[in-house]
């Protein structure tokens, strides 16, 4: 056995069999349902008990403005984000949850009608793929198909990362984003370390170095990603501690668009102005977490941030105005925020606490 292939043997030994719930983990990367952002709630409140007591994920990636959108959830284990992207697409759109542990998708299959009945679905609006998210081609995922991937605390499991996000980004549509919550590291974990079961089962042993995540993306074409939240993760146990205290460890919700992007955030003159058109969010959007969009006022912005609202699915619900006719230089990245509070996008995008649900 191959040690790639020794590692998808230890996490789906881990998450199939070790696992029984999410009290169960070591850290604090696992998300109880009440620590989830206030605007997901309702739809949490929806998924049946089995499914939230057996998900274990570290985040929120349940981005907006998804109506009619097809998504695609990578690791979706017990299936509670794939229910609540169903919700959140409607009875037009589509999510296709992949995942690697028969145990976890058994769970998420067998409550598929409960789900579409709560939603008031007649007809499933959910595909669940048992495989790999190093092969989505395999499971019959085509090019520029996707307008959304999400993905929680999942990628970080993968002993094939590179593939991971070719693979994403050649499923992403033009325009289309990668939303995903996963650990990071503040340096590159020691290979015995990576190979350790527990570790790697508690999102540890893989967690990517955040440099080596940008230089990733950067050779797949993305040359600017943005950090929506970011939360410094706890370790409980003092046996795992003891093994990888000495790096640092964050949880965090992270958005990439498959735009075109500079390695630099410069100044062209762009203006962005939020419309207030998307229904969970009236008054104000959350683009990051340099970036809080108020309703109706004008923010300058940089010309990546511009592609990111202006050649994406966020086009519908910004004005954004100026060209890249004239060049200012390299944009002042203080952060933009709105100049009073914007509760419901704030509340929804940006959790607070030990994790970022």
């Amino acid at each position: 056995m191959t040690s790639k292939e020794q590692t998808l043997a230890d996490v789906q030994h881990y998450y199939g069999e070790v696992l029984q719930s999410s009290s169960d983990l070591k850290t604090s990367a696992c998300c109880p349902t009440e620590a989830m952002p206030a605007a997901y709630r309702p739809l949490a409140a929806k998924i049946h008990p089995e499914i939230l007591d057996k998900f274990y994920g570290c985040g929120s990636p349940l981005p907006f403005a998804l109506e009619g959108r097809t998504v695609l959830d990578l690791g979706c284990g017990t299936g509670r984000d794939t229910y609540m992207l169903a919700n959140l697409v409607g009875p037009n759109g589509h999510v296709h949850g992949v995942d690697m542990t028969a145990e976890q998708l058994d769970v998420a299959r067998k409550h598929l009608n409960y789900q579409m009945e709560a939603f008031g679905f007649e007809t499933a609006n959910v595909t669940f793929h048992h495989g790999h998210i190093e092969d989505l081609a395999s499971l019959g995922i085509e090019d520029n198909s996707v307008d959304v991937v999400v993905s929680n605390c999942v990628i970080n499991l993968s002993p094939e990362k590179e593939k991971v996000f070719s693979e994403i980004f050649r499923v992403l549509k033009p325009g289309g984003e990668l939303y995903f919550a996963d650990v990071f590291a503040d340096s590159r974990i020691p290979k015995r370390l990576a190979q350790d079961p527990v570790l790697l089962g508690e999102c540890l042993g893989g967690a990517m170095y955040v440099e080596d995540f940008r230089r990733m993306l950067a050779s797949f074409g993305c040359l600017d990603y943005r950090t929506v939240s970011s939360s410094v993760l706890d370790i409980h146990s003092a046996e795992v501690e003891a093994k990888i205290g000495m790096i640092g460890f964050t949880s965090q919700t992270v958005r990439a668009f498959k735009v075109k992007l500079e390695d630099r955030s410069e100044n062209y003159g762009h203006v962005a102005r939020y419309l207030g058109t998307i229904p969970q969010s009236p008054h104000g959007f959350m683009l990051d977490d340099q970036h809080i969009f108020r309703k109706g006022l004008p923010v300058p912005v940089s010309g990546n941030t511009a592609a990111m609202l202006a050649d994406s699915r966020y086009a519908d619900h910004f004005q954004v105005d100026g060209s890249r006719c004239a060049h200012y230089g390299l944009f002042n990245n203080a952060p933009v925020t709105a100049t009073a509070p914007v509760t419901v996008a704030a509340s929804a995008a940006q959790p607070t606490g030990s994790s970022c649900c």
